[in-house]
């Protein structure tokens, strides 16, 4: 198994739920994981990420770790300092229409989306609320190419998207794509030659559907337009990734891994959940269970079964605890004097 891995963790795609994977992976095999300065969950971001930013680096004695996965803005040749020179990177990326109608929901303080009522509204003229010289301004635009690394206001030429293609095809290993999250996790399996439990997962930081809002034809069209840069790399590499099952997988071994999986997944609900699925913040009984609330997205958790054995009880509060609480226990652990 592979235990040296960088995660670009690109915001709204599936990544929390990856990263609880992750989380969980290096927590059985006792791996390091890259922390932030501090604890917390991102590194300086949004400023590009550098070595500096990671607790324990330092120049003189360049510490490697198994693992870096928060919150970052990519920056490879500063990357390169805290993996072995062996990391496999990866990333997840999301359908940009969807990617937008999350962001509004989820950053609704954002500089861009703080002054309308509706994704609509701001489409209509972008530029009215949109300011490209604003800290926050890639929650609004092109957030994916924003997080690996490329200016999110770059103009939309042939050549320069052949060359953020190239840039990104050289620095990774392998790009998943959260609309297929079963179908990702086990690519993302067979190249990390790990086993099927270690990418389980229950989705986590999904909202709840009663604040997710349907788009007009017009408004897809629109947000293609605005994400344009978002557009390509999220088709060129849509493409490449069953390009890659077609050829590594084949479609019939992919239905049974997948239907192995999913299998799994439900045995998995029905030994650890109440209920066997997400349910809304005000139901989660267990307060070190709550994700953090954020903007007008409502974020749902989960609750455990009672009375289950410690083995099981252990097990099955990783799958679910979500991701700050995940870090900073992790981080507590790797740094025990330096509680945050």
């Amino acid at each position: 198994p592979k235990t040296d891995i960088v995660f670009l963790k690109v915001h709204k795609s599936a990544s929390s739920t990856v990263m609880n994977i992750l989380f969980r992976f290096g927590e059985t095999h006792n791996l390091t994981f890259a922390f932030p300065i501090g604890g917390g969950n991102q590194l300086s971001y949004p400023r590009h990420f550098l070595a500096s930013f990671v607790q324990g680096f330092s120049p003189s004695s360049p510490q490697r770790f198994n693992i870096l996965c928060h919150h970052m803005r990519f920056l490879q040749p500063e990357v390169h300092k805290v993996v072995s020179s062996s990391a496999f990177y990866f990333s997840i990326l999301r359908n940009p229409v969807k990617l937008m109608e999350s962001s509004f929901a989820y950053y609704k303080g954002a500089s861009a989306f703080s002054r309308v009522r509706s994704l609509e509204e701001f489409l209509s003229q972008p530029y009215h609320y949109y300011n490209p010289t604003n800290g926050d301004r890639h929650y609004a635009r092109n957030l994916m190419t924003f997080d690996f690394g490329f200016n999110p206001d770059g103009e939309v030429s042939a050549k320069r998207v052949q060359l953020m293609l190239k840039a990104i095809e050289a620095s990774f290993d392998l790009l998943l794509i959260s609309e297929y999250f079963d179908e990702s996790m086990v690519l993302l399996k067979e190249m990390l030659c790990w086993d099927l439990d270690s990418v389980v997962s229950f989705p986590l930081n999904i909202r709840d559907s009663s604040t997710k809002s349907p788009l007009s034809d017009t408004a897809v069209e629109k947000i293609k337009d605005w994400n344009r840069l978002d557009w390509e790399i999220y088709t060129h590499f849509n493409r490449t990734f069953w390009e890659r099952i077609d050829r590594d997988i084949g479609r019939e071994r992919m239905q049974r891994e997948v239907k192995a999986l999913r299998d799994r997944q439900g045995e998995l609900a029905r030994t650890c959940l109440q209920g066997m699925g997400s349910v809304a913040p005000k139901h989660i009984k267990d307060s070190s269970l709550k994700p953090l609330q954020h903007g007008s997205a409502r974020i749902l958790g989960y609750n455990l079964k009672q009375g289950l054995d410690k083995e099981t009880e252990r097990m099955c509060r990783r799958l679910v605890t979500p991701e700050l609480q995940y870090s900073s226990a992790l981080y507590k652990k790797q740094f025990p004097q330096k509680s945050p």
